[in-house]
């Protein structure tokens, strides 16, 4: 691919903060900030809006504020004035196998819009945003570049991994753990110590799931300074590179440099794209990369995600289908270390723009080589395709999704047992009411359906731990965990409340499903299916109210980002009055 120069934005970015700060009329707007703390000079410098997803509802949002905090000092010394927010943040393990995981898409997109709200409420100049658990991630880069003002994203990290028994152990070790519980391969005292264990800092998942997924993909966007997605969040290098985030984004807004729209293009999409297949990344990046796109206005959707995954190399051994974890990537080299290998395979838009204003060629001509262990060249890659692969056929005509790396075989065909939710779900597998050779079905779990589109780790790590993950599938309008392994298709498209073909499944359909051809389809005739779709009475929808009503009425497909609004935001010209320069009217006699 290209590896043509291209020199970064030159312009000089105009200060949006004169507009609320300037002016006779802004003498009220002047003594709310003095009381705030600040004096003349800090007001007369540029605004930077430093948020987080800090807060001690999950560990991975816990080491945030440290670095949120180094950040502030970055923008002070860089000579702008921080101004600190955070925003919510819906822990997908707390979440996890109840109704709560509902609300766990849902934030996304409730913190895309409240950083809009607070960034353009407020008229600052730029953003430092900082991100931990699995939503966080694309949230603050939707809303970065929504708001498409100088901006720099920072993940916190991930935990380190705990010890058990001699052996590395994750959260993936306690979710699977119940399921060896129910089927008497674990005693109920051991798992116990695995708890204790498992996650022994504060931190995201440390295995390739959804939350370093979109790390690696905010370094490959170059909306992240490089080294920053797989180091651990109790490194305390992590604090100078927060510091250092301040300071770089006080530098676009001086110098001029590029906005976040100017980042995300078609070509640093692809090359996301390329960094999640190679490492055989979660599936949800099939969902968040179509709706950063959406925020500039780039129609990117499953299908243009599906050529990239389909042509490249999986040449990283990362969990869960591989066998090493963040910590080990970012002390073999990290994310560069991936890209450079994509790089020399051809497999990558050198030309793509980075946070520097340096092409990514440029970026990574001092990037560490494949080490063969951690991460392989391309011409000894594990396997030809990425470890996720996007299925169609006549059961997902608009495209599913699924994590091959790891998998033993491609190819499964079975008799489908159909479940209506989740719940009904859980309670079959926990029972062992399921047999090897099933395709097990979970429907009205879609965008819309759910609603909320909960992710389904509580079942798969269920069925694995019973030790049978790959002798049934499963197949669902939901989504998967990042962590999520074995034959599960999730994100089915379209999804049975906007009458797709997985409504009208039927317990003993067989259903064949093959990785290598990309293909998913139930095997029933096209007359048998006109007459169920014919035959099909509309699901009586029970009454929300609030966030769930709400985002059930706006939301879109998943094979489009499961949007919620549309599209590319250009804010108009702000217009005001210059009563500063206005005459002040005579004294009334």
């Amino acid at each position: 691919m290209s590896t043509a120069k291209k020199k970064s934005p030159a312009k000089k970015h105009a200060l949006r903060s004169r507009i609320a700060l300037d002016g006779l009329d802004r003498t009220p707007h002047r003594a709310f900030l003095r009381a705030t703390g600040l004096d003349d000079a800090a007001m007369a410098r540029p605004f930077v809006g430093v948020v987080s997803t800090h807060g001690e509802n999950t560990p991975c949002s816990m080491s945030l504020r440290p670095q949120s905090d180094a950040a502030k000092v970055g923008v002070a010394v860089g000579g702008g004035t921080p101004r600190e927010f955070t925003t919510v943040s819906v822990s997908d393990g707390m979440s996890q196998a109840h109704s709560g995981m509902k609300f766990s898409l849902i934030s996304r997109e409730l913190i895309a819009d409240s950083i809009e709200a607070v960034v353009r409420g407020h008229a600052y100049d730029g953003i430092v945003g900082f991100a931990g658990c699995d939503k966080t991630l694309p949230g603050i880069m939707m809303a970065m570049v929504r708001c498409n003002v100088p901006s720099v994203f920072m993940y916190g990290g991930a935990m380190l991994p705990g010890e058990h028994r001699g052996k590395p152990a994750t959260v993936l070790t306690a979710y699977e753990g119940v399921g060896a519980v129910l089927t008497g391969e674990l005693s109920e005292e051991e798992l116990k110590q695995i708890e204790r264990e498992c996650a022994p800092t504060v931190g995201s998942c440390p295995g390739q799931f959804t939350a370093n997924t979109m790390a690696m993909v905010s370094e490959s966007l170059g909306l992240a300074i490089p080294g920053t997605a797989m180091m651990p969040a109790v490194y305390s290098e992590r604090l100078a590179l927060a510091r250092l985030s301040g300071e770089i984004v006080m530098k676009i807004i001086r110098d001029g440099g590029p906005l976040p729209r100017d980042l995300v293009t078609r070509k640093s999409l692809e090359n996301a794209c390329a960094a999640v297949a190679a490492t055989g990344g979660s599936t949800n990046a099939g969902l968040h990369l179509p709706a950063i796109a959406h925020e500039a206005g780039i129609k990117f959707d499953l299908d243009d995600v599906a050529k990239v995954f389909a042509r490249t190399p999986l040449i990283a051994n990362l969990q869960p289908g591989g066998k090493y974890l963040a910590r080990d990537l970012h002390h073999a080299g990290g994310v560069n270390l991936v890209m450079r290998s994509l790089l020399d395979g051809g497999f990558l838009h050198g030309d793509a723009l980075t946070l520097s204003g340096k092409t990514l060629a440029q970026s990574l001509r001092n990037a560490p080589r494949a080490d063969g262990e951690i991460v392989r060249s391309c011409k000894q890659a594990i396997a030809d395709t990425g470890g996720v692969v996007v299925l169609k056929g006549n059961l997902a005509p608009d495209g599913a999704l699924v994590k091959v790396a790891g998998l033993k075989s491609l190819v499964f065909e079975g008799k489908a047992r159909v479940f209506e939710c989740e719940e009904d779900c859980a309670e079959a597998v926990m029972a062992r009411r399921y047999s090897a050779g099933d395709v097990i079905v979970i429907r009205n779990e879609g965008p819309k359906g759910g609603p909320g589109m909960r992710e389904m780790l509580g079942v798969t790590a269920l069925i694995y731990g019973q030790g049978m993950g790959e002798k049934v599938a499963l197949v669902t309008d939901g989504r998967f965990s990042g962590a999520t392994r074995g034959m599960c298709i999730g994100y089915v498209c379209p999804e049975a409340a906007s009458g797709g073909a997985i409504a009208l499944v039927k317990s003993g359909d067989r259903i064949r499903i093959d990785c290598e051809k990309a293909t998913m389809d139930l095997l029933v005739s096209r007359t048998e299916l006109a007459r169920r779709q014919k035959a099909m009475k509309p699901k009586v929808a029970e009454r929300l109210g609030g966030t769930l009503e709400k985002y059930a009425k706006l939301v879109g497909p998943a094979n489009l980002g499961a949007v919620t609004h549309s599209g590319k935001v250009t804010w108009p010209r702000e217009k005001r009055l210059e009563l500063a320069k206005a005459k002040p009217m005579a004294k009334r006699k």
